[in-house]
Formats: structure tokens, C-alpha cells, sequence
């Protein structure tokens, strides 16, 4: 029979479910995502880092696991919440349970959990942290303490590694907890790419000769990473740089910018976001819990806005070279509406370069 587990908030209420994961406990921020696809792309993804995920969708693991998928090598959520798990996934490129895969790499996760209420009081009260125990928290302190720090530095590669062919539009792509399939993305366009840690300075990455600078997604409070803020306003004007998720609050603080925390975020694939010059909207997947304060900045133009509650969706840099956005066109698990983005990317690097 499963074991009892509990889940207990920073409010004090308790959610009782049962353990299916790796049988230890955790301390993590409490958010959602509302993706009805892509929980191999949610767990892989480096942005989570430091939060307990709960799925809305009732079911999870149906297409079980599939490597290929992944965003990076390992799984970095905390703990995870779903109403109901698949034990018997039917897909022909399934390589194993989502169960086996959880206990593999040292995850707690809760199953038969009213996810529709867990989901309705973090978007009532706010984002809040939560503890996933054997048996109810008696003790709230650890829960007002807990906060996530040194996020990047927590999920950044170590060393530099490069892909693609040599005389190919190269990109310096900054990993801040670089999606995998944000890479694919660009090899898929001929470019060749190199990935430098987060804590590579301006004259480091110039040094590679770049025809452009990626700035990926991340976990994490973006005005906590002034070192990496300060490598950024030196690069601005240097090189084409496109910038998404974590990358487009970090470029916008460069500038002299602000970003804020949201009451609960922007989590799952289903975001519906105008583009400001032609009105057209697209459904996009987003994975974040800051915002960018589009009136902070005096050297940019907003590009794009959230159609649910107004929220900066994108940001362009006339005098600068950069563009960056909010939510992400690379999405592996869709939708794939601004896909295109990667292209505008290429462009303006092939343009810079003939203009040089």
C-alpha cells in the first residue's frame, strides 16, 4: 500500500496524498503549471529550481519517459504534486515509468491531491512555500525562512562547450539554465553555438568572435545576479543579443530597468500574448514569477503584452541591437505560434555581419 504523505503551506493548511517519488521530504516555493503536455520539459527544466511543482492537468505520466525530451540532464524540481498518476504509459517511445524516473533522481512527489484546490488558493493568496512530509508540519518556522537563492550559480554549466560548423553564424548563448531545446533551436538553423557558463564576462564572450549573444531562461530572483547584470550592460551594443525568460528581466535590469515579483506567475502553455506593432496574438508557454516594469525603461519600447493581466511580454532595443521576451518560442511540448523569433535572431546577425 502507498505511503501517506503530506503537504503542508505556509498558511498552514495540510493536503494529505500519497508518496510515489523518492521517499524523503522537501522545502520548496509551491507553484503551478497548467501545461496539458510536456511534464518531461516541466520536470528537466532548469527554472524550477528550488520550487514544488503541482500539475493541474489530473493526469501525469501517461506517455511515461521519454530522455530524448529533456530540457537538461537532470531533474530539477524540488518535490512534485499531481491528482493522479499513470503507472501504465502507452507510447512507443516510452522508456520507463514517471515513477521510476522520480525515485532515480531523488524527487519526492505526492499523488491523489486535489490539485484544483492547491491551484485556487496559490492564485488567491500568492505563491507561498510548502514542506512534503511523512507526516503534518507542526512547525511553520522553516516555511517563513525558506527562500531560493543562488539559483543560477545552482544550475549553470561549469565549463564552455561548442556545437555546429565552423564558419556557421556562431552565437555565444549564455546559460542561466539554458532549455535544450533553445540550442536545438539554433543548430537547427545552421548557427553554430557555443554555451559559456553564466559567469562568463563581456571580454570572455567577445573573445569568441560571436556573431550574436543568446541570453537563455532561468531560475530564480533576476536582481539578485548583479555580477551578471554589470557582464551585460558592457555587451549591450556589441553584438546582436536576443534574450528570453530570465534573460529578458536580466538585459532589462542592464538597462536600467526594474522587475517585480507577481502574486503568482506566468507557469504553462496556454499564455495568450499581443504583439503590440501589428495586434496579432499568440498562445504561448511561459515559466516565471517576475516581471519586467516596462515603464522603468527609458532606452527601450515594449513589444509585446500579456492579454490576461497586462504584463510586459517583450522589449526592444533600437540603440542597443537586442530584443528579448518574456515567454519562450523554443517550447518543445508547443505551442510553436512564435517559433519564428529565432528567425528575426538570424537575420539581424547575418545583417550585422555584412554591415561589418
Amino acid at each position: 500500500m502507498a505511503k501517506k504523505a503530506y503537504i503542508t503551506l505556509q498558511n498552514g493548511k495540510v493536503f494529505e496524498g500519497y508518496s510515489f517519488g523518492a521517499e524523503k521530504e522537501a522545502l520548496g516555493e509551491l507553484v503551478f503549471t497548467t501545461g496539458m503536455t510536456g511534464y518531461i520539459e516541466t520536470l528537466t527544466d532548469p527554472s524550477y529550481y528550488g520550487q514544488i511543482v503541482t500539475q493541474t492537468f489530473p493526469l501525469i505520466g501517461n506517455y511515461g519517459m521519454i530522455f530524448e525530451d529533456r530540457e537538461s540532464r537532470k531533474c530539477w524540481v524540488t518535490a512534485y504534486i499531481v491528482r493522479e498518476k499513470c503507472d501504465s504509459p502507452s507510447n512507443f517511445r516510452s522508456e520507463g515509468t514517471l515513477e521510476r524516473y522520480l525515485k532515480e533522481q531523488g524527487i519526492p512527489a505526492v499523488y491523489g491531491v486535489d490539485t484544483r484546490e492547491l491551484t485556487r488558493i496559490v492564485r488567491e493568496a500568492g505563491v507561498m512555500n510548502a514542506a512534503v512530509t511523512f507526516k503534518p508540519l507542526a512547525d511553520l518556522t522553516p516555511l517563513m525562512n525558506y527562500r531560493v537563492t543562488d539559483a543560477v550559480r545552482a544550475v549553470t554549466a561549469g565549463t564552455a562547450a561548442e556545437e555546429g560548423r565552423e564558419g556557421s553564424p556562431h552565437v555565444v548563448l549564455y546559460d542561466f539554465g539554458v532549455k535544450a531545446n533553445i540550442e536545438r533551436e539554433l543548430l537547427r538553423r545552421g548557427c553554430r553555438v557555443t554555451v559559456v557558463p553564466a559567469y562568463t564576462t563581456a571580454e570572455e564572450a567577445l573573445a569568441y568572435r560571436p556573431d550574436g549573444i543568446m541570453l537563455t531562461n532561468g531560475p530564480g530572483d533576476p536582481a539578485e545576479n548583479v555580477g551578471i547584470i554589470e557582464n551585460l550592460r558592457r555587451l549591450a551594443g556589441k553584438k546582436p543579443i536576443f534574450g528570453i525568460c530570465l534573460g529578458h528581466q536580466l538585459f532589462a535590469l542592464a538597462m536600467g530597468g526594474e522587475t517585480r515579483k507577481m502574486k503568482y506567475g506566468h507557469r504553462g502553455a496556454n499564455q495568450p500574448v499581443k504583439e503590440l506593432k501589428t495586434g496579432r496574438v499568440f498562445i504561448s508557454s511561459q515559466n516565471h514569477g517576475y516581471e519586467v516594469v516596462a515603464s522603468s525603461l527609458k532606452n527601450g519600447v515594449q513589444t509585446y503584452v500579456n492579454c490576461n493581466d497586462g504584463t510586459c511580454e517583450g522589449m526592444e532595443y533600437p540603440d542597443f541591437g537586442a530584443f528579448t521576451v518574456q515567454f519562450h518560442p523554443e517550447a518543445c511540448g508547443g505551442p510553436h505560434d512564435a517559433n519564428y523569433l529565432f528567425d528575426v535572431f538570424l537575420a539581424r546577425m547575418n545583417a550585422a555581419k555584412e554591415g561589418n
